[in-house]
């Protein structure tokens, strides 16, 4: 019989595996924005799946919280495990999360967490809820924060046919002119992910709009030629 949850048997685990050897280059892997414990993906499932088949998910009064406490740890991995608990509790989250979900993307910011939050967290909240959170995403299009703004270019990241484009379209075109990295980055990657399923609205919208040179060549680097 499982156990209640325990974060300190979590962090127990996490500690004991500490690699400094492997800390240092995964630390500059991610532009020293974070200290990391030197836990490699491979070994973090391990260890994840050792906590969660031994101790029950939280209780969602309590998700949260935990959460929290684990992204206000400074190593990487503790904020990475936050991230998976979510996810093993994603059928629970709701509208009303977005918010939780949205003090996570602006908080320990870089595209490693954003990047699963947004298609994987966000995504599949909006899809049960098209007409309350739709707004709500363009709503984050047009935040000041720029990681904000790429979860909202990548929320429908997965939804295939699914796929709302008047809404992928205006909010690619709100942010076609920007001068980031990470926004150009993203404009690419979500009409390259979106080409798997309609390559001509696609090709479309690439003709249609001005985008940056890096958008455009990530929008279409899989297309046939």
């Amino acid at each position: 019989m499982k156990k209640p949850w325990d974060t300190d048997a979590l962090i127990a685990r996490f500690e004991e595996h500490r690699n400094p050897g492997l800390a240092a280059p995964m630390a500059a892997y991610m532009k020293q924005n974070f200290p990391f414990l030197g836990i490699q993906k491979p070994l973090r499932t391990v260890l994840m799946k050792e906590q969660l088949s031994k101790y029950l998910l939280p209780e969602k009064e309590h998700l949260k919280s935990i959460v929290r406490a684990l992204y206000e740890m400074p190593e990487r991995e503790y904020h990475y495990a936050a991230i998976e608990l979510l996810e093993q509790a994603k059928e629970e989250l709701a509208p009303d999360d977005l918010p939780f979900l949205r003090l996570l993307i602006e908080s320990n910011s870089w595209w490693d967490s954003v990047d699963i939050i947004a298609p994987k967290l966000v995504g599949h909240i909006v899809l049960r809820d098209r007409k309350t959170t739709s707004p709500i995403m363009r709503e984050w299009a047009q935040a000041e924060n720029l990681w904000t703004n790429r979860a909202a270019i990548l929320h429908q990241l997965k939804f295939k046919q699914q796929t709302d484009t008047e809404i992928l379209g205006a909010i690619l075109l709100l942010h076609a002119g920007s001068r980031d990295f990470f926004i150009q980055k993203s404009i690419g990657w979500a009409l390259r992910e979106y080409a798997k399923t309609d390559p001509v609205w696609v090709l479309d919208f690439v003709k249609a709009y001005t985008l940056q040179p890096l958008s455009r060549r990530e929008a279409l680097k899989n297309m046939k030629k």
